[in-house]
């Protein structure tokens, strides 16, 4: 039987990228945790944390049980989870960014008020030209739409073509729709905030 050994590589390429990049993140919290007058008090409290309490609360938490901490073995643990919080925080995607994120939304809606807009939009990679340039091999752009079976796959092959248009149609959006950084203001008025996330 043949195996395309490209197709293996490709097919999970956009994995590895993401987890390189989420092993960067946590090795740059880890650093800035490092950084803090608190790593000494972390370090010794790792070093006489109660396992077995760890490992009752980890199955009690498991179990979606809502846990509120008795003892100082079990008030050391909840500190440790806070302190890897620090950390998980910084790696986009993960349970302690997205608690971050909605910190972040909460202070900014205390800051300005309920937003007035939400906006959902999906730029189509595989419709549109600029995307379809970007994951292929033609050095002129040439806005010639491909059969959709084509299209399809140069973007399947590509993850980092789509990751290059979405973000900058995100820009674009930004800049002339919100109307941030601009000479006028957006299509919906003067823009006094905006928070943005992506759904992954």
């Amino acid at each position: 039987m043949y195996h395309d050994k490209r197709f293996q590589t490709d097919q999970y390429f956009p994995i590895i990228a993401f987890n390189h990049e989420q092993i960067k993140d946590s090795t740059t919290g880890g650093f800035l945790l490092a950084d803090k007058q608190s790593f000494g008090d972390i370090t010794n409290r790792l070093l006489s944390l109660n396992k077995r309490t760890l490992e009752v609360l980890a199955q009690r938490l498991s179990k979606h049980e809502i846990v509120t901490p008795q003892t100082q073995e079990e008030k050391d643990c909840f500190r440790l989870l806070h302190d890897l919080d620090h950390i998980g925080s910084h790696v986009k995607g993960s349970v302690s960014n997205k608690k971050s994120m909605r910190n972040e939304i909460w202070s900014l809606i205390a800051y300005k008020g309920a937003p007035s807009w939400f906006i959902t939009f999906a730029p189509a990679d595989v419709q549109h030209p600029i995307c379809l340039y970007y994951a292929g091999t033609e050095e002129v752009f040439k806005p010639d739409l491909l059969p959709q079976d084509i299209r399809a796959n140069l973007i399947a092959t590509n993850p980092v073509a789509g990751a290059r248009f979405f973000d900058m149609m995100v820009k674009l959006f930004v800049k002339h729709v919100l109307g941030v950084n601009n000479d006028h203001d957006g299509l919906y008025g003067k823009t006094s905030a905006y928070y943005g996330t992506v759904e992954q």
